[in-house]
């Protein structure tokens, strides 16, 4: 079944055939069942915001298919993306569990098929289902790992080219069917959103990647990139 953005809608967890290896939903069959009774479904078009920065944690949303980025905002209205989520993601964890108001503000990408649940069910459901509680907690540390590598990156990083350089190397950090990494990636953020996750401005990304063009570290066609010299990229990023 196929959603009006062209997405393929799973319908049942327990028929889900995601290959993610990390994802919360990989879970005992009698967990899904348990999962999908508490479970309400959406598939939701690119830019649709799933939550919002310091509204109450009504719940965890679990990310079956899609991209999500999550982003937070100062006062003064300038905004940092803090990570991209990909599918077999939480989110919302945090606030579910502690019960304090979601800490950033989560928009899709691209058409994204979610399952939300409340957050009453979901405590409860953690209580009942051990493994589940297991993947809960993987997905916390997962969480915590990312914090600090956005700190290392925006920190530590000695210019603004290291920094897009770590970036393009972390999204093209998937494995490939070889075991290696792919060296095409599929952007979908603009210049100006990746700025906004490495610390820097719309132009000097745009100049940046130009720059990498030109010195033939990246070829660009259309939305896909792909990274011509990895290991200048590494040097570069400070690896």
């Amino acid at each position: 079944m196929h959603s009006p953005y062209g997405l393929e809608i799973v319908e049942r967890c327990t028929g889900c055939q995601s290959y993610e290896p990390r994802a919360f939903c990989k879970l005992p069959e009698s967990s899904l069942r348990a999962l999908e009774t508490v479970k309400y479904s959406t598939v939701y078009p690119r830019g649709a915001l799933l939550f919002v920065e310091g509204q109450p944690g009504r719940g965890v949303h679990i990310l079956c298919s899609g991209r999500v980025k999550l982003s937070a905002t100062a006062r003064d209205a300038r905004v940092i993306i803090t990570r991209i989520a990909r599918a077999g993601e939480l989110l919302g964890l945090c606030a579910t569990l502690s019960g304090e108001p979601y800490e950033v503000t989560a928009e899709t990408l691209e058409p994204s098929q979610v399952n939300f649940v409340r957050a009453a069910d979901f405590m409860r459901f953690l209580a009942t289902n051990a493994e589940a509680s297991l993947r809960a907690a993987e997905q916390l540390g997962r969480d915590y790992g990312a914090a600090l590598e956005q700190v290392r990156l925006l920190g530590l990083s000695h210019s603004a080219a290291a920094k897009l350089a770590r970036f393009l190397l972390e999204v093209g950090g998937s494995p490939n069917s070889n075991g290696g990494r792919t060296d095409h990636l599929r952007l979908a953020l603009t210049h100006e959103e990746i700025g906004q996750l490495i610390g820097t401005s719309r132009e000097t990304v745009t100049r940046i990647f130009s720059e990498f063009k030109h010195e033939n570290l990246i070829q660009v066609k259309g939305a896909v990139l792909q990274l011509n010299n990895r290991p200048a990229l590494e040097a570069l990023a400070n690896y």
